[in-house]
């Protein structure tokens, strides 16, 4: 009943919709953000996901826990997309593509101050200072930092400056002055005007302009040279060298390509990488890759316009050209965007392919060894249990027993299954008590451990290498009975487990086996009991309820079991009996009857019973 009045709601919802750009938000039944998607046309967007038959039962199952829907529409879908990537790094909805790159991306700063300082820094200051990057790779920042600081000397202290500062010969000549890595502004050994001409050069070759660079020291080193000064001629000569090492070691295509970006994508049903590459002068300036996590088999398309909105937002980005391996069915305001078959270009397209499949073939390799070292660990374990227990076969398949009463109350049982050392969730089983009257857990264990290997011998089905019963010696002797009647007790090793003090019994031996608290084996043993406890609780706990619920109504006089049974089998509960309306019990169970339900659920309403 609940679910259809909120499909009726969903439809009302739907309906409603207007056919314009904007964001969709999808709430479960908690009232909690599950799914956040972008449309061009809202109305048509969220109908595709309940008018279409879905092949991915992950979209199926989003479907299913959709219980609300909310929207916001916008002016276009560029806002939609920029307001859709806020809300999900705000809320992380379950069923959203989840992007791992939360990294404050380094900048290099020139200082607004007299004989301006470079350095790296993550955050950017509204005083006037030059910011330049930012660069997705601290290392790539330090590497250039020292290029520039090798080339052109620029000093590292934090000594103020100024005319009156230097006048007043406040300063002293420090050690990179001594080792040659400074020229000692702060003595006036070097003037501003020299000092920002380096400052200015420095700003060329962090903006790519290398080779504006090169031809300036180039013209100076011949001025030298034509004035006999052969040994400050060498000295730029060393700097020209540097920089064309530099340039060579960046420089991957035809330096005539200028400010562009590159993106690519590999992916598989679980993950997506997107490679980024900022071009400057044909030099990778910057390089970046981004790991999603996919969670709806998101195509290709939307995890790469999510990705490279992403990108271009943090590294604030305003290039107006973008390359990319193939179509998309996106585009980018005030961005070309380019597909190039052949040429320069293209090589820029296949690098970064190659980049985002080698991301691919890494994760797959981490996955790999994450999986295999996890399985060593659980051999390991395996092989330990093997050995405390003594048991003839490496016990990869292990059951457990737990017994659940309240006062002789609902007697039930639970019976929990590992395999390979993790919970095999769809082999639990529940068991009723049939043959047993009252609180009897000994009976009852008996009864259940025999009622269930009876079936796995008849059925054909795989016996476990060890039963663990949840219990004392009592408990695990009645247990032994069934195995024994059953012809198992050569196959199977079965023990108790006693709570207080966390003792090992084994058949017929009085004296318990005591494991050390950190042994990986009573850990196990720990967690299998510890599993089958709660899948009893919970079992005995739900019918308990009902069975209360119930019995509350056989107190009522008139009302029989025949008339009970035919209130559950129709309303499916007992909340749902109490918030019958009159006309629905009329109909079913007759007015006399009806009187006789509601009066009773008015006193109890108000304390009378």
């Amino acid at each position: 009943m609940e679910q259809k009045r909120f499909n009726q709601d969903l439809t009302s919802i739907i309906h409603n919709l207007p056919n314009k750009p904007g964001i969709y938000q999808y709430y479960d039944k908690n009232q909690k953000i599950i799914y956040i998607g972008k449309a061009k046309n809202l109305k048509k967007r969220v109908s595709s996901y309940f008018t279409k038959n879905h092949d991915s039962y992950k979209l199926k199952i989003l479907v299913r826990n959709i219980f609300d829907i909310k929207h916001i529409v916008l002016e276009n879908e560029s806002d939609a997309l920029l307001l859709e990537n806020n809300l999900i790094k705000k809320y992380q909805p379950k069923y959203n593509v989840q992007l791992k790159d939360d990294k404050s991306f380094p900048w290099i700063c020139i200082k607004n101050e007299n004989f301006p300082r470079i350095y790296l820094t993550r955050n950017l200051v509204d005083d006037g200072s030059d910011y330049y990057g930012p660069y997705t790779s601290a290392k790539m920042v330090r590497e250039l930092i020292n290029l520039t600081k090798q080339i052109f000397k620029i000093r590292t202290c934090a000594y103020q400056l100024s005319p009156q500062n230097i006048r007043a010969k406040k300063f002293k000549k420090c050690l990179e002055y001594h080792i040659g890595n400074c020229y000692a502004p702060c003595e006036e050994l070097q003037s501003e005007v020299e000092y920002n001409e380096s400052i200015n050069n420095i700003k060329d070759i962090l903006k790519g302009n290398i080779n504006q660079v090169i031809f300036y020291l180039k013209d100076h080193m011949q001025e030298l040279a034509s004035s006999f000064r052969y040994e400050e001629a060498q000295i730029v000569k060393d700097k020209i060298d540097l920089l064309e090492k530099y340039r060579s070691k960046s420089t991957i295509v035809n330096p005539s390509i200028h400010d562009l970006e590159v993106y690519s994508i590999a992916s598989d049903e679980k993950y997506g990488f997107v490679n980024y590459f900022k071009i400057i002068n044909g030099a990778i300036m910057q390089a970046h890759t981004i790991e999603v996590s996919k969670k709806l088999d998101e195509t290709d398309d939307e995890v790469l316009e999510l990705a490279i909105f992403e990108i271009r937002n943090k590294l604030k980005s305003i290039t107006r050209e973008i390359l990319l391996p193939s179509e998309v069915n996106f585009e980018i305001p005030g961005v070309k965007i380019s597909i190039p078959k052949i040429g320069d270009k293209n090589k820029l397209v296949q690098l970064s392919l190659r980049n985002a499949k080698y991301s691919l073939i890494d994760k797959h390799k981490q996955d790999s060894e994450i999986k295999r070292s996890k399985e060593e660990s659980k051999i390991k374990v395996l092989d330990q249990i093997q050995k405390d227990l003594q048991t003839t076969k490496l016990p990869v398949h292990i059951e457990c027993f737990d017994n659940s009463n309240l006062q002789g109350s609902n007697p039930v049982a639970a019976c929990v299954v590992f395999k390979n050392g993790k919970p095999s969730n769809k082999d639990y089983r529940h068991y009723n008590i049939k043959t047993v009257v009252g609180a009897n857990d000994f009976a009852s264990m008996e009864e259940v451990v025999f009622r269930r290997y009876r079936r796995l011998i008849d059925e054909g089905e795989d016996i476990p290498q060890v039963i663990v019963i949840d219990g004392g010696k009592g408990q695990l002797s009645s247990a032994y009975k069934s195995i024994k009647t059953l012809g198992l007790e050569n196959d199977v090793t079965i023990i108790g487990i006693a709570k207080k003090l966390e003792e090992i019994f084994f058949p017929g031996d009085n004296i318990p086996l005591y494991l050390d608290k950190n042994s990986p084996t009573l850990k196990t043993i720990q967690h299998i009991r510890n599993e089958a406890h709660r899948f009893g609780i919970t079992f005995h706990r739900d019918k308990r309820s009902k069975n209360f619920q119930k019995s509350e109504l056989e107190l009522i006089a008139g009302i029989g079991e025949k008339t009970i049974q035919l209130l559950y089998k129709h309303f499916k509960g007992y909340d749902n009996i109490k918030t019958a309306s009159p006309e629905e019990l009329v109909k079913l169970i007759g007015q006399k009857k009806t009187d006789l339900l509601i009066g009773y659920f008015s006193s109890e309403k108000q304390g009378l019973k």
